[in-house]
């Protein structure tokens, strides 16, 4: 199909006669007809459109496109035209862009940059925290919802979590600890030496894994090996739309997978705790030994006459509320995933990321309203 003819050149203008079916449905082979003049000078062309048999807003653009608004102008001159093609014509070119029409937005100043970054980012911050409560108070429903059905109870999930999250993080737990706790012990030593206050060094270990570091150290390696393996089950799970045809089956995914994760995890973390306040002192009392002559045994005399089980009751009492902070985020990142393998990475990231920085924050909320009410 012809779309171009009768190419005179007259005093070094070529006159272009468009003829033929100007519209969308050959929108492609006017595309490829028109390629040549795309890299010539457009001014050295003169369009005549009144050959044109049919055209339409595709046809008008691809003319503009090729040959340029002022070449479409002027041919506008040509009184051949009807009134109504001139019409649909001048109105493509006005709604064609111009150049100069085009402003680029005002650089803002780096103060106005910097508030609006701030408030986006708190914006965004407090919208996370209203969707992480309704998250909550749904798997709370949801347990409460099992607690009245028996049925519903899933106990084969909740020992397989215990046992996943609890037991086999165990051995990392009391490792970590010990050494936590050989390494205050030693800076305790060196320090208070020089006060020739050696003895209380162990005060210094005791008090500091039965308050602070047992559960905080605790709380950060679950939220960096169960948090981010709740996400990665969940996200999995959410990607090949196992979650989409449990719900499409009637049945409720935060019932039978998260409640007894957010449960393992409520059990398991007081557990995990203590054992890390059991290696975190043993560690001390490996130091004290060695290097201050404080025997075990004067060591347990000194904790059992001068350490209050109040400060016991503070570490261990952090523990369910961060293993609820840490299950819930967890799980919840999981069910933010969007359908790809790369977003559960990334959702998995964001997962540690923040129950890490939640459980810190945390701490020193706990920290601040101990210290206000004396305990």
């Amino acid at each position: 199909m012809e779309f171009i003819k009768n190419l005179k050149e007259e005093n070094a203008v070529s006159h272009l006669v468009l003829v033929g079916d100007w519209t969308v449905n050959n929108f492609e082979k006017i595309k490829s007809k028109l390629q040549p003049y795309s890299t010539q000078n457009q001014e050295k062309f003169s369009l005549k459109l009144d050959h044109i048999r049919q055209l339409d807003t595709a046809g008008v653009l691809l003319i503009a496109d090729t040959f340029g608004r002022q070449s479409l102008e002027k041919a506008l001159e040509n009184h051949a035209l009807s009134k109504e093609r001139q019409a649909m014509i001048q109105a493509v070119i006005k709604a064609i862009p111009q150049e100069e029409s085009i402003q680029p937005a005002p650089k803002e100043a780096w103060p106005i940059r910097l508030f609006e970054n701030v408030g986006l980012a708190v914006s965004n911050t407090w919208k996370e925290f209203i969707h992480w409560i309704g998250f909550f108070g749904m798997v709370i429903a949801s347990f409460l919802y099992i607690l009245s059905h028996r049925k519903e109870w899933r106990m084969t999930s909740l020992i397989a979590n215990i046992d996943n999250s609890g037991f086999k993080a165990a051995p990392i737990v009391m490792l970590l600890c010990f050494m936590v706790g050989a390494v205050v012990a030693f800076l305790g030593a060196t320090v208070l030496e020089s006060f020739g206050a050696q003895v209380y060094t162990v005060h210094l270990v005791t008090y500091s894994f039965l308050r602070e570091f047992a559960i905080i150290l605790t709380a950060i390696l679950v939220a960096g090996r169960t948090a981010s393996a709740y996400t990665a089950q969940l996200g999995s799970m959410k990607v090949n739309e196992e979650i989409d045809a449990l719900r499409a089956s009637g049945v409720d995914p935060l019932s039978i997978l998260v409640v007894p994760r957010v449960l393992a995890l409520i059990i398991a973390m007081p557990i995990l705790t203590f054992l890390g306040m059991l290696s975190g002192i043993l560690g001390g009392m490996l130091v004290a030994a060695l290097s201050m002559d404080i025997s075990p045994r004067l060591f347990f005399d000194i904790i059992n006459n001068t350490v209050d089980v109040k400060h016991f009751l503070v570490g261990i009492g952090k523990a369910p509320i961060f293993a609820v902070v840490v299950a819930i985020t967890g799980c919840l990142e999981g069910f933010n995933v969007s359908g790809s393998a790369e977003s559960v990475g990334q959702h998995t990231t964001a997962s540690v990321v923040k129950c890490i920085f939640l459980v810190i924050l945390l701490d020193a909320l706990f920290a601040i309203f101990f210290m206000e009410m004396g305990w």
